[in-house]
């Protein structure tokens, strides 16, 4: 057996023109569809396939339709929720064959996460660094799971040195990082063709080049580094097409951005409600609202890859991914 070519890594639409952090208007109805095709250079005798396709549901995020078409047809199909909460397919074929294709249709409405969100109105990111570390006998964080290295994000002295620039001692954690994001963004490049999804999270650091898996990992292991708790977000960017020309048709890819655990204060200074996953995109230098659909959430890359598997067989491989995000049209 080998591993099969992996998916999907987050290769991102080209970065859209920096805006600042603020909350679009929403609701907002997005279709999006996602098609993976392989072709092999000999017959896959066997293959088992894991796929993260279908988009999460939550207060902000409805999944009004999904349909997942597998071809040809897997000898066995079935759906799982994984320990993140995120919806998975697993699916085997036992028959030879020289191509997979996998398609999802998914249709999604969307509400602005951060309505009202001000990031000064957080408490100084020691105080959450203080309350995420473990201590014998004290209380449990669940969000700590999410302060520790991870396969594609160990922990790096360059990143926490990096971070420190924006954490200076007693500043918000929410402007903290708010400012980290708008610094990656300014001082990596995107380019397509820079990294690969083997590329160390340390490599693309150096290089100050990437794509969006590694802008996320890299704001991630400075979050981590510090000691707080950062999540890696896979899902779908919808890009708006140059004036006077039409939305491409396949032309996105799959996207990545980070979401951050931070309490968020009232006027007084009083922690208000739960704190809340701050999600932000370092490829594009805004809040994820409405333009981002989120697909699976995990420590990084490695859990939520779109699509994975193991086959027998194949020999060399072509892979095409195509991926349309455009808005539901409306009639009045």
């Amino acid at each position: 057996m080998s591993e099969a070519a992996e998916e999907a890594r987050g290769d991102g639409a080209d970065a859209v023109e920096a805006v600042a952090p603020v909350v679009p208007a929403g609701p907002v109805e997005l279709d999006v569809e996602h098609e993976t095709h392989y072709e092999y250079g000999s017959a896959v005798e066997q293959a088992h396939h894991l796929a993260y396709l279908r988009p999460c549901q939550d207060a902000h995020q409805q999944l009004q339709d999904h349909h997942l078409s597998i071809q040809p047809q897997p000898a066995s199909r079935h759906v799982q929720c994984d320990v993140y909460g995120n919806t998975r397919t697993c699916f085997s074929l036992a028959e030879p064959h020289a191509e997979l294709r996998v398609t999802a249709h998914s249709r999604v409405s969307l509400t602005p996460r951060h309505a009202g969100f001000d990031p000064a109105r957080t408490p100084p990111w020691e105080q959450v660094r203080e309350r995420l570390a473990f201590r014998a006998g004290g209380v449990f964080e669940p969000a700590a799971e999410f302060s520790f290295a991870s396969p594609f994000v160990p922990m790096h002295a360059e990143l926490r040195a990096y971070a420190r620039a924006s954490f200076r001692p007693g500043r918000s954690l929410g402007e903290a990082a708010v400012e980290l994001m708008r610094r990656i963004h300014r001082d990596f490049r995107y380019d397509s063709a820079s990294t690969e999804i083997s590329t160390p999270v340390l490599e693309a650091f150096e290089q100050r080049v990437g794509v969006c898996q590694d802008f996320a990992h890299v704001m991630i292991g400075c979050l981590r580094a510090l000691g707080l708790a950062a999540r890696y977000i896979s899902g779908y960017l919808l890009t708006e097409p140059l004036p006077g020309q039409p939305r491409l048709v396949g032309a996105d890819a799959s996207h990545a951005w980070v979401a951050v655990w931070c309490p968020v204060l009232d006027a007084e200074g009083t922690e208000q409600g739960e704190p809340v996953w701050l999600e932000l995109d370092p490829t594009n230098d805004c809040l994820a609202e409405t333009r981002h659909v989120r697909l699976a959430v995990g420590r990084d890359y490695g859990d939520v890859t779109p699509l994975r598997g193991v086959i027998r067989g194949g020999g060399k491989h072509t892979l095409v991914v195509r991926v349309t995000t455009r808005p539901v049209e409306t009639t009045v």
